[in-house]
């Protein structure tokens, strides 16, 4: 079996602001959760908010596609786990699942991030210890199993 290497961040609870009238998570704070946990691998990985004040240079999303696969209620308590699908000198494509801290998915996202020079702002490379950083985890992460939502795209079937 292969050892689960995704990077997980922080468990939290949620902001009751960000509940709908329904009563559980409104759709876009899913976004705001992946997002933060982005943010926490970034940190790890050497190139979040410090590096964003040292070399002036950032991630931006490029894309981005969610599955919602089960909604969270106001006491749910919540982590992301993160993959890194691929990488080249400036993207990097994640897959990213919520999950609720009884151990069920709640949703997944899919996103293409761009490496960027600030001054621009430019799509511009990455230095090779910050590529090699990212690399090393990708292949680390190259044989877990391949989510079945990872490359989906959004379509009606037809019967």
């Amino acid at each position: 079996m292969t050892p689960d290497t995704r990077f997980r961040s922080a468990e939290r609870g949620l902001d009751p602001a960000w509940l709908d009238y329904n009563g559980h998570l409104n759709m876009a704070y899913y976004n705001v959760l992946f997002d933060n946990a982005v943010d926490e691998l970034l940190d790890a990985l050497g190139c979040g908010a410090t590096y964003r004040r040292s070399e002036n240079r950032s991630f931006f999303t490029a894309q981005a596609h969610v599955s919602y696969l089960r909604e969270l209620k106001p006491d749910a308590r919540v982590s992301v786990a993160i993959r890194i699908l691929d990488v080249d000198r400036k993207r990097i494509h994640l897959f990213k699942e919520l999950v609720h801290a009884e151990g069920w998915l709640s949703a997944t996202s899919e996103n293409l991030m761009l490496h960027v020079d600030m001054d621009g702002p430019k799509v511009t490379p990455m230095a090779d210890d910050l590529y090699a950083r990212i690399e090393a985890m990708a292949a680390s992460q190259a044989d877990l199993p391949r989510d079945p939502r990872i490359g989906r795209a959004i379509s009606i079937r037809k019967g």
